[in-house]
């Protein structure tokens, strides 16, 4: 074998990007305004500076966003509060897409908002509250088409 092996360019470039990528998709344990010991994930900031992007709510609005979810049914938020702001922030783009379409964005809210007890969805009466839900607390100012 030849110890001055060399290494391909597409080789360097792909093994960096997968460094890369782990490195932005670590976590760490450490003490937080959300109490001692409260895992936070690292990850990739969504660009905040696109339309239809919205940035991560404050505690307060991200409780009572998961509060009203809670409220029309535990199993949307299914104690994954992270996971439905995450899904609600989707959402507000889907929002900002279509906002003539509300028949779609209910479509969209029934495949992104699942769980393990409705992998379907949560059927259209309860899509449409969640609808409702997303955009009072998460993205307030982008048009919301009625009923």
């Amino acid at each position: 074998m030849n110890p001055r092996r060399r290494i391909s360019t597409p080789a360097l470039i792909l093994g960096a990007a997968v460094a890369l990528t782990l490195i932005a998709c670590g976590g760490t344990s450490e003490d937080t305004a959300d109490g001692p010991g409260t895992t936070v994930t690292s990850e990739v900031p969504l660009p905040t500076d696109r339309p239809g992007w919205v940035g991560k709510p404050d505690s307060a609005t991200a409780a009572a966003y998961v509060a009203d979810l809670d409220a029309i049914d535990p199993d949307i938020v299914h104690g994954k509060a992270d996971k439905a702001i995450s899904r609600g922030r989707d959402q507000c783009s889907s929002i900002y897409q279509y906002p003539d379409d509300r028949a779609m964005l209910v479509d969209y809210v029934e495949k992104r908002f699942t769980s393990p007890d409705a992998p379907g969805g949560h059927g259209k009466a309860k899509s449409e509250k969640i609808l409702n839900v997303v955009h009072t607390h998460l993205c307030p100012d982008f048009p919301l088409p009625k009923k």
